[in-house]
């Protein structure tokens, strides 16, 4: 999945894949959560979102659940 780079303090990098309803969030430090089920209208709501960190904490952290991690 390809991902863009953002300006945040604790996200480098986000992606979404619309046929598999997939977030994909790496964080600062490499590790990287997928989010399968994820809508994609709440994507392009998380993509032009002043605050990527505010937003993943007001809409995806505890209302999504993630699925495992890996480190690049």
């Amino acid at each position: 999945m390809d991902r863009q780079y953002v300006d945040s303090s604790m996200i480098s990098s986000i992606g979404f894949d619309p046929q598999t309803s997939t977030l994909e969030i790496e964080f600062k430090g490499g590790v990287i959560w997928d989010y399968p089920g994820f809508p994609e209208y709440l994507w392009y709501e998380f993509e032009s979102s002043e605050s990527k960190g505010k937003f993943f904490h007001q809409n995806i952290k505890e209302q999504y659940t993630s699925q495992g991690y890996r480190v690049e």
